[in-house]
């Protein structure tokens, strides 16, 4: 079948996005689901710093690549031996396919599934299957397993998570990155206990998540770090008690000026400076969560004495530690009970010839989520 599509063909191209069209918008073909595989009909597909890190070359992927991870979508025709979903079922995608049987899955870590991670390197399904073609019949590869920002896609059934119908797609897709690894990282990774204190630097979907995570599982003092006003404003909104703009006084500084440090620190800008922040902002027995993706060749330092006689903690978070197909549920019912304003996470709505220029708003921080929406 034909389908348009974003298609990243070269990473590092210069910016502003709007000018230089990183991705190439373009009718391609894509082949019908293989055994244990589905085609879905796009509903949202979320852009992501993830999808700008491939963008810029800090995250370097396989190139060309049909992009996006953060999704939900229609289910329209399942392949031989899908038993779990049928047409018409609403699904969000997992950006790590979870192939239930290696040893990470198996002890309840499939967020460093080991074949799923093979293929996302590979740029292919867990199969090893590519299904994309260009026109000149050049095979594109599959970003995460997902490949979001195309009209139809084809993935593993094992990146799918059946949702309820009555959740707007729209806000279904936060819940494939934003949400599950920002909420991910306070349940599931650091385990924040109610009445500690938390700080989050970055305030991008993640880090908003994040915030809004700490709060519903009871953080009393929140501190929110960012450069830009805009988002200390929202990160208020969605339950920080206290906003920080780094470009205009230390945070760590702050942080300690109002009490000494916090319980848990979250870091998830991707930038290793900052991330020496987050560890210094942190009480004697603290613990550091890291969610960002730096640029592989950047390294992080620490008083090496401090992790013993200060017994503090260093955590990296990957897709927020999750179980999706234990975690999405109770998020949505959390979002559904009021405890999680997921519905401030989206900037806006964008049609998927707008991608390159909304790419360039996300790299600047005009917008925190913005979602690519498809007719269904």
């Amino acid at each position: 079948m034909k389908t348009k599509a974003a298609v990243l063909y070269d990473m590092q191209q210069p910016t502003p996005y709007a000018e230089s069209n990183p991705l190439v918008v373009e009718e391609v073909t894509l082949s019908e689901p293989g055994l244990g595989e589905v085609l879905v009909e796009m509903a949202g597909a979320g852009l992501c710093h993830s999808d700008l890190s491939v963008i810029d070359g800090s995250r370097p992927r396989i190139m060309p690549m049909v992009m996006g991870h953060e999704a939900s979508g229609i289910v329209r025709e399942v392949g031989q031996g899908v038993h779990d979903l049928k047409p018409d079922d609403h699904v969000i995608f997992s950006f790590v396919p979870l192939c239930g049987h290696c040893i990470p899955c198996a002890t309840g870590r499939p967020a460093l599934c080991e074949p799923g991670a093979q293929a996302n390197l590979a740029g292919t399904l867990l199969s090893g299957q590519r299904h994309f073609q260009n026109q000149s019949e050049l095979e594109l590869n599959h970003h995460l397993g997902v490949s979001a920002f195309s009209e139809y896609t084809v993935v593993a059934q094992e990146s799918l998570i059946k949702i309820d119908s009555q959740l707007p797609l729209s806000t279904a897709a936060l819940f494939g990155c934003a949400v599950m690894t920002g909420v991910g990282a306070v349940v599931n990774t650091a385990k924040v206990e109610p009445g500690s204190s938390v700080a989050v630097f970055g305030l991008g979907g993640v880090g908003l998540s994040t915030v809004m995570g700490a709060r519903a599982a009871g953080a009393e003092t929140i501190f929110a770090i960012d450069l830009l006003p805009d988002k200390l404003e929202l990160a208020q909104k969605v339950g920080a008690t206290h906003s920080i703009n780094a470009r205009e006084e230390d945070p760590v500084t702050k942080i300690k000026d109002i009490q000494n440090g916090v319980d848990y620190s979250f870091e998830s800008v991707g930038n290793e400076q900052v991330l020496q922040q987050a560890y210094a902002a942190t009480k004697r027995g603290g613990t550091t969560i890291t969610i960002g993706l730096p640029h592989p060749n950047k390294m992080f330092s620490v008083p090496a004495v401090s992790l013993v006689a200060e017994e503090r903690t260093i955590k990296g978070s990957y897709m927020g530690s999750a179980v999706p197909r234990r975690d999405l549920p109770r998020f949505i019912a959390m979002y559904q009970a009021g405890l999680l304003p997921v519905d401030l996470l989206l900037s806006r709505t964008i049609q998927l010839d707008e991608i390159n220029e909304a790419f360039d708003d996300l790299a600047t921080g005009a917008a925190v989520r913005q979602v690519v929406t498809f007719e269904n």
